[in-house]
């Protein structure tokens, strides 16, 4: 059986323990990269880079994770943080439209809900990629933004809405 996230903590701060660290990052990776893919609207190199400082963020705090919340859920919280922090050094430019990749009809799709992601305010992406993105209840998710629950609530809503008016042409295909 694999050591909890706790053992693993545990390990990282009684003795420096690398081989645990690796294995908390190993487990979350995916989820953290998955998020920062959303928030980046795709940009993989971007939300990688991104990915890397926050889990070097995590290592140099892990002492102040008190447990209250799931480990995926705090990796998150620092996650987005950055992203933020990323967003505040950038100067904004409008999205990219990008020429699809494949012909296939899953590939059309996905790149339109890019496409469609990336029209979003950066809070209603947010609340979406966590919501949607990462499965993540709207509790989790309103804490990991920082945001009062109904606050969540709308922003999702708010966002669905413009997601659905721009996918509009895909049900008249499905």
């Amino acid at each position: 059986m694999p050591p909890t996230d706790a053992t693993l903590i545990a390990l990282v701060l009684a003795d420096d323990d690398h081989d645990a660290f690796s294995a908390i990052v190993r487990r979350h990776q995916s989820a953290v990269r998955g998020l920062l893919r959303k928030l980046t609207s795709g940009d993989h190199a971007l939300a990688d880079d991104l990915a890397q400082e926050t889990f070097l963020r995590a290592y140099r705090r892990l002492e102040t994770f008190a447990g209250a919340a799931k480990l995926s859920t705090w990796l998150c919280q620092i996650a987005y943080r950055v992203f933020l922090d990323e967003r505040a050094r950038m100067k904004p430019c409008a999205p990219e439209e990008a020429a699809p990749v494949e012909p296939h009809a899953t590939a059309l799709l996905r790149h339109d809900v890019e496409r469609a992601l990336a029209h979003l305010e950066d809070g209603e992406r947010a609340a979406i990629a966590l919501t949607f993105g990462q499965d993540m209840t709207h509790e989790e998710a309103a804490k990991i933004l920082g945001w009062p629950l109904g606050t969540l609530k709308s922003t999702v809503a708010r966002g669905l809405e413009k997601l659905e008016r721009k996918m509009r042409p895909w049900r008249s295909t499905a």
